[in-house]
């Protein structure tokens, strides 16, 4: 029995019948299947079996030019898709274009789920992914095309909150992959660069009665394999399959075997080779400032994946933890073709616990790519331009994230630029304009994040945005760009404008940044200064950001160590022009403000030259029983702290206010 496990691969494929569920592993261009892939086309092409068949994945699987599910774009051999990517199958996707098959388009996470879901023979899975956005019933319910009319996306009510209800597809065949097998069938996977849902998909087809092949790379003997080595147990198993050639188990499409990315040894980073200062450049830079040090983030494919390279130059990478959906936990994502994989990684997760932690609130921020924006904020990346691209990860992640950054280049299709003196100067403009007035899909709800004071910003080769609950506010400018003729003159629709200033000017020369001391605020004590004669503390917080709660700790406590030094209450003086506060940090910030005002300050002047700002705080200042003063430029709060009529003698010495 145990030999009848070891079949070829044609043999295998002979078990899947007409109209069956398949579920296939993979995750961009790494983990595929490609042996069993290629069987499965190869057999229908000569018989015309298996057909009409159901296709489910998480991510896309191949090399968007043929490979892995590419194979199955054969008329008759699908019938539908359920996928979180259809890129990665262009002629697929097209076929679901032409309404030649049925399509839903859901998201990653959710898919990586419902595998868990059909094996425990749940009908399907409860959440908030997707609320608001195509997928919501309320607009497309995640259906690609007119043929698709079952609904398999509800809005529920739970308790007076809404929910989406998934739901599941019971799964016939999975298709998986793993590096050795046993004669009982028993998986392990130590040369692959990640796990993604070989366990949950198995474990799905098995208990429903249907039949689970493996392809691996080679053959153990019994009892060669430790039970903790084990990824899926034998009795999960109905057929092995060792692929033949060897390249049909390459690592991914560009890289036969790499051992730091399977795990088997740690690289020095030192080496990696530096990126080029250019406009992905320029955007990954600025991006990085956003980074939470000891926090979590996720990036996602293209211009965010410079991200990690900026990070590791910066020498950022220690203080951060790295993830990506596909499991990866820590070290230096990789890009490219082994997209989804990490150098010297922490860990390595099940891509479906992966989606707990960020559907769970585990992301301090995620850096994602844009295809389209508009003035509510919506981004579109999963059908633009003729494309039925899919969202992946992408709603899951960014619904989740504490908070995102969307980043690109701010038109597409020809853009040159040059970098000249720490300027940036347009040589010839994208073909493609990406801030449109109406995206074509909303794969990312600008109104409901907004709702929900989620930070967003929109990062840019050019200029960076901000979401407010006015719309896209446009808050940075390059130095060396013109605002009208390079950001307004490019946009389908005019944003919010109050005070923008100008984008940090390290971002623009070709040399190190001091990014660590910009995120940990080791620089924060030069922004504050007491002049012990006239007992004035002098607090400069212009260009400054509040992005993480740390930030408003740090703060704090450099504020109470000067107070304390002074030995008495004193008299403060803010400069708070172009300071960026987070929107969910508002209250943690202004928390801040309220104990300084009652325990250190005598009185307090705060200037900024945004009204909106001025305004924005008198509110926060005034609803905390205190009363603001708040000002213009520098020398109205100056002018107002020198007429008060104070007795400096009669200052009560802050402890004994305190």
């Amino acid at each position: 029995m145990n030999k009848n496990k070891i079949i070829s691969a044609s043999d295998a494929i002979a078990l899947i019948g007409d109209n069956d569920v398949i579920a296939t592993t993979g995750f961009v261009q790494s983990c595929i299947p490609e042996a069993l892939h290629a069987a499965l086309e190869e057999r229908y092409l000569q018989s015309g079996r298996p057909s009409d068949l159901t296709l489910i994945m998480c991510a896309g699987a191949g090399d968007s030019k043929g490979l892995g599910t590419g194979r199955f774009y054969h008329p008759g051999l699908l019938k539908r898709v359920i996928a979180g990517n259809l890129g990665r199958m262009p002629k697929v996707a097209e076929a679901a274009r032409n309404n030649l098959i049925q399509g839903y388009n859901l998201p990653q996470g959710i898919i990586a789920k419902l595998y868990r879901s059909c094996a425990a023979g749940h009908p399907g899975l409860f959440s908030k992914v997707g609320l608001h956005t195509y997928v919501d019933p309320r607009h497309d319910g995640g259906k690609v095309n007119e043929v698709t009319t079952e609904d398999i996306v509800k809005l529920v009510d739970v308790d007076g909150e809404q929910w989406l209800f998934y739901k599941a597809t019971p799964i016939d065949v999975a298709l998986i992959r793993a590096t050795s097998a046993d004669p009982n069938g028993n998986l392990s996977m130590e040369k692959e660069a990640l796990t993604l849902d070989v366990l949950a998909q198995a474990m799905a087809a098995h208990n429903n009665g249907g039949v689970v092949i493996a392809q691996v790379e080679r053959i153990v003997g019994q009892g060669f394999l430790r039970p903790k080595e084990v990824k899926v147990p034998g009795i999960l198993v109905d057929c092995v399959v060792v692929a033949d050639p060897p390249e049909m188990h390459r690592m991914n499409y560009g890289v036969a075997y790499d051992a730091a990315l399977a795990g088997e040894i740690t690289v020095p980073v030192e080496a990696m080779p530096k990126m080029p200062l250019n406009e992905r450049k320029i955007i990954a830079r600025r991006a990085a400032f956003e980074l939470p040090p000891n926090g979590v983030i996720n990036l996602g494919v293209g211009a965010p994946d410079g991200v990690a390279a900026v990070a590791n130059e910066e020498k950022v990478t220690p203080h951060i933890v790295m993830t990506t959906e596909a499991g990866a936990v820590g070290g230096v994502l990789a890009s490219g073709s082994s997209f989804g994989a990490s150098i010297n990684a922490h860990a390595i997760i099940d891509q479906n616990q992966m989606f707990d932690f960020y559907h769970g609130g585990g992301l301090d921020l995620t850096c994602l790519g844009m295809a389209e924006c508009d003035k509510a904020g919506n981004i579109n990346t999963s059908r633009f331009g003729g494309r039925l691209n899919g969202c992946g990860g992408f709603i899951d992640i960014s619904q989740n994230s504490r908070a995102v950054v969307f980043a690109g280049t701010f038109t597409a299709g020809g853009l040159k630029v040059e970098i000249d003196d720490g300027k940036l100067r347009i040589l010839q403009e994208g073909r493609a304009k990406k801030f449109v007035q109406k995206v074509e899909q909303i794969t990312f709800s600008g109104t409901y994040a907004a709702m929900r004071s989620q930070p967003v910003l929109y990062v840019t080769e050019r200029c960076v945005f901000q979401l407010t609950l006015e719309g896209l506010e446009l808050v940075e400018v390059a130095p060396g760009i013109d605002v009208e003729r390079d950001i307004l003159a490019h946009m389908d629709f005019e944003p919010v404008i109050k005070l923008p200033i100008e984008m940090n000017s390290r971002i623009f020369r070709d040399e190190p940044m001091d990014l660590l001391a910009e995120l940990t605020n080791r620089n924060l004590n030069e922004r504050v200064s007491y002049d012990a004669e006239r007992n004035i503390l002098f607090v400069n917080l212009e260009g400054w950001s509040v992005r993480k709660k740390s930030d408003i700790a740090d703060l704090q406590a450099l504020l109470v160590q000067a107070c304390e030094k002074a030995g008495k209450l004193v008299n403060a003086v803010v400069n708070q022009d172009s300071c960026r506060i987070a929107d969910d940090l508002h209250d943690d910030f202004f928390e801040m403000v309220d104990l300084m005002l009652k325990r250190y300050y005598a009185t307090t002047s705060r200037y900024t030259t945004s009204a909106f700002m001025r305004l924005k705080m008198q509110n926060d200042i005034s609803h905390r029983g205190q009363l603001p003063h708040i000002f213009e430029s520098g020398n109205e709060a100056h002018a107002a702290l020198t007429s008060e009529e104070t007795n400096w003698d009669s200052l009560v010495n802050w402890k004994s206010k305190g």
